[in-house]
């Protein structure tokens, strides 16, 4: 009886003595939270299990199976694994040892040396992550811009190629004054990297060829075509036989950010620049959401007026140019020549880069500096403990392996996943409603 006058006060309070309709959960059950903190405990769940949450998760479990390969593989571990059972605590401290001492120096390598004797030692490690992070970020955005139109552009490194090569080649060819010289070659390697993914947008929008396979294809021929390009006297270098092109002019280089002294320059700024861009353009444009809409459900965009081979086309161009800025990034901030190597291997770390990122703007920004500090420290690493830098490889690659995997991850950490408790909480006023109308 007691039970029962509670609940018929606390329907007279919520309905004001029935002048106003009963909610459809009661007020007792409206947070989402049967007990705890209801202010905070919606914020935390929506953490873990968000997205993001699974990325950051996904880099501790690489670092974590990476250490352990670390430790395998170290001699000192291998000795006092042959007398585990007696003692089994010089084992396993070798092993904390071994990795321990060698993320200390992907660390130092990477952000801070602490060992330094001036400043400039002392953050020179940090300008290094940011500098091999600039073009990773570009063309990063670049594929992250074309996943979120549902196109897999995997062609960034043959538009950095190209867009590197157009760029060189206004950089040493044409001599123009301070500050024109510049933007000519920023404008020269964003219209190569745009035009060379435009190649693939118009024939996937034209004839529906995967761009997959165009841009496979179309990374193997830009590779060819400027080593040819290299071994023509128009872009090799007068008096050497090496492919290496002139060094650009200075009026057609970026300028150093923080002095001589350090190889970051002004392409890192742009980057930045970039990535509020292209946030912008995805969140507070009309062509982002169009775009985003052709991503989502090609068919319902067609339906609601928005032409999908126009987006193909468009979001290509953008992704080219994009991955073009990386070209010139490399060819007038870092190398400041144009060789067979240029792009090395950001075209295809950038993949890894927009996956880690979740194709997000900043997100991508982040994965960025992130596999920088990879480059830049895995050099420390093994000079300093003689860890082999393809151990940086395997994290990146397990990174990717458990970004591919989100239940795995989920699982391992036991953490929610998305939606799980918007779920419940409908689970919730399903049962609420049929329990008040069985009464």
């Amino acid at each position: 009886m007691a039970a029962a006058e509670a609940t018929r006060l606390e329907a007279a309070a919520e309905t004001a003595d029935g002048t106003v309709p009963p909610p459809a959960v009661p007020a007792a059950y409206q947070s989402g939270n049967l007990d705890g903190d209801r202010s905070r405990q919606p914020v935390l769940r929506r953490v873990l299990s968000s997205n993001a949450m699974v990325s950051v998760l996904s880099v501790l479990l690489a670092l974590i199976v990476g250490g352990i390969l670390i430790a395998a593989t170290d001699e000192e571990v291998g000795e006092t694994a042959s007398y585990f059972f007696s003692r089994p605590t010089d084992m396993l401290s070798a092993a904390w040892s071994a990795a321990a001492g060698a993320y200390a120096a992907l660390f130092q390598g990477a952000f801070f040396n602490f060992g330094a004797d001036s400043a400039q030692r002392f953050f020179y490690p940090l300008t290094q992550t940011l500098t091999v992070a600039t073009p990773l970020i570009l063309a990063g955005l670049g594929v992250a811009v074309a996943f979120r139109t549902g196109l897999f552009n995997i062609g960034a490194q043959g538009q950095i190629i190209i867009g590197a090569a157009m760029a060189a080649w206004v950089g040493f060819a044409v001599h123009l004054p301070v500050g024109l010289h510049l933007l000519l070659v920023i404008i020269a390697g964003m219209l190569g990297g745009a035009i060379w993914a435009g190649i693939a947008g118009i024939l996937k929008a034209k004839t529906g060829a995967h761009e997959v396979i165009v841009t496979i294809m179309l990374n193997y021929v830009a590779i060819n075509l400027v080593l040819f390009l290299l071994s023509t006297p128009a872009f090799q270098r007068p008096g050497s036989s090496n492919p290496i092109s002139p060094q650009l002019d200075a009026n057609a280089m970026f300028p150093p950010l923080l002095g001589s002294g350090f190889r970051l320059h002004w392409g890192f700024v742009l980057a930045v620049l970039a990535t509020v861009f292209i946030w912008w353009l995805m969140n507070r444009s009309t062509i982002g959401f169009e775009l985003k809409a052709v991503g989502a459900n090609p068919s319902a965009a067609r339906n609601a007026g928005i032409s999908t081979t126009k987006g193909y086309v468009v979001v290509m161009l953008i992704a080219g140019a994009l991955s073009g800025l990386a070209g010139v990034a490399q060819v007038a901030g870092t190398e400041k020549v144009l060789t067979s190597g240029v792009a090395a291997s950001f075209g295809f770390d950038a993949i890894t880069v927009a996956l880690l990122g979740r194709s997000s703007p900043w997100g991508t920004f982040a994965a960025g500096l992130l596999f920088g500090a990879f480059r830049a420290g895995g050099v420390t690493m093994q000079t300093n403990t003689g860890t082999s830098i393809d151990i940086v490889l395997v994290v990146q690659s397990l990174i990717v392996l458990f970004i591919a995997a989100p239940p795995l991850v989920r699982s391992l950490f036991r953490i929610p996943a998305p939606g799980a408790f918007q779920t419940s909480g409908k689970r919730l006023s399903k049962t609420t409603k049929t329990a008040g109308g069985a009464a």
